[in-house]
């Protein structure tokens, strides 16, 4: 069996410049924030980073810029697509002040569907969430469908060059086990990018994950970085 564990350091420079990105969590709860850390320092740009939100502003202890907020900070990022940034200002100032920064915002169910819609190999998301609003006008909007008399609009599914998640616990094989409300997005994400890597805050031996109790397989990550918290 192939090695999926490699360090942080690999990880990040297997990521070039202008990647698209999924990132795991809500509101930085279950995302990978070694690995984030770790492609800010690195100072990788022109990225399309596509989660739940771009992190916040001050952490739960009080840190500056906790998850995805320190790439948008570093401007590292060129597209953002998201339910909600409001816990971010960077993100109003440089995509509606500055307008360095391209801001997709979609209802937060929908964006749940597209991804798992990519993963899934269907075409599309067909919802009637965002009828009659600026959903309509969103480059991730392919029009209009009627069907039985009730307008839906047609979203496009999202993939990604790479997604980066989290997982409480993960054998070195790649299965997860995720520790309460951390499933989030990440499940959904592990399915709809070309690699996946996997934040381990506890790496554990093939088998100690009981069979019932993994959430994503293995098979879906092609990498694993060892978050060491254990």
């Amino acid at each position: 069996m192939r090695n999926k564990v490699i360090s942080i350091e690999e990880a990040v420079n297997m990521i070039p410049d202008g990647a698209t990105i999924m990132f795991g969590g809500f509101l930085g709860c279950g995302s990978a924030h070694k690995v984030i850390e770790a492609l800010a320092k690195k100072g990788t740009k022109d990225l399309t980073i596509i989660g739940n939100d771009c992190g916040m502003a001050t952490g739960p202890h009080g840190e500056e810029y906790y998850g995805m907020a320190k790439l948008v900070h570093n401007k590292q990022v060129k597209r953002v697509i998201a339910t909600h940034v409001g816990m971010t200002p960077d993100v109003g100032t440089q995509g509606m002040v500055e307008k360095t920064l391209q801001v997709d915002l979609v209802p937060q169910g929908s964006l749940a569907e597209m991804i798992r819609a990519a993963g899934a190999g269907l075409g599309g998301v067909l919802t009637p969430t965002g009828v009659g609003t600026i959903v309509e006008d969103s480059p991730l909007c392919m029009g209009k469908q009627t069907i039985n008399g009730k307008e839906y609009l047609l979203m496009q599914p999202v993939h990604a060059d790479f997604a980066i998640i989290n997982g409480h616990t993960v054998d070195k094989f790649g299965n997860v086990w995720y520790k309460g409300t951390t499933r989030n997005f990440n499940i959904v994400m592990a399915t709809a990018a070309d690699v996946v890597i996997c934040e381990a805050d506890n790496l554990v031996e093939i088998g100690d994950i009981e069979p019932e109790n993994v959430v994503t397989s293995g098979a879906f990550v092609n990498y694993i970085v060892d978050g060491g918290n254990a």
